[in-house]
């Protein structure tokens, strides 16, 4: 039988790769900028898509030309598309500018944040760990589910009648 193992660096000595080897494979994240000095992104959930720019500014969020406060009334919504920027530690930091259409406000809002925290790992690639790890890259795939036929909705049924 082999020999036995009985440590982490002999397992990496075992395979004849050394572990700066195998982190050096990692890939290396640029910043991404337009000719005006900003990051874009585009953010998507439900049936809402989002055109994400950050810039270096004083922490305004600017939504569909009206204020995040005025466009996102409910404070949840509010709460939501600062989320990115509260992680990072980058609130007063940069100037928000989006537009946002389709979908709902709910829908609407973790579209603006996932193309905010996109459009932050664009402007600062060290940043990336940390949003990734709060799940702001991933994109929420779920979307309403359509109607089918013999049914009243998706999946409910029509009342069921003996007579």
């Amino acid at each position: 039988m082999a020999e036995e193992i009985k440590s982490l660096e002999e397992l990496g000595g075992a395979e004849g790769e050394t572990t700066s080897e195998a982190t050096s494979d990692a890939p290396v994240y640029e910043q991404k900028l337009d000719k005006e000095g900003r990051a874009y992104a585009t953010g998507k959930r439900k049936d809402a898509v989002a055109r994400v720019w950050v810039k270096p500014g004083s922490g305004r969020i600017i939504i569909n030309k009206k204020d995040d406060k005025e466009y996102f009334a409910r404070p949840v919504l509010q709460m939501i598309i600062r989320q990115p920027l509260k992680t990072a530690e980058r609130e007063d930091q940069f100037d928000v500018i989006a537009t946002v259409h389709g979908g709902g406000l709910s829908g609407q809002a973790g579209a603006v944040r996932h193309g905010i925290s996109k459009a932050l790992t664009h402007y600062e690639p060290g940043l990336r760990p940390v949003l990734k790890k709060g799940g702001f890259l991933t994109r929420d795939s779920r979307v309403v589910e359509r109607k089918k036929y013999g049914k009243a909705k998706a999946r409910r049924s029509f009342q069921f009648s003996k007579r």
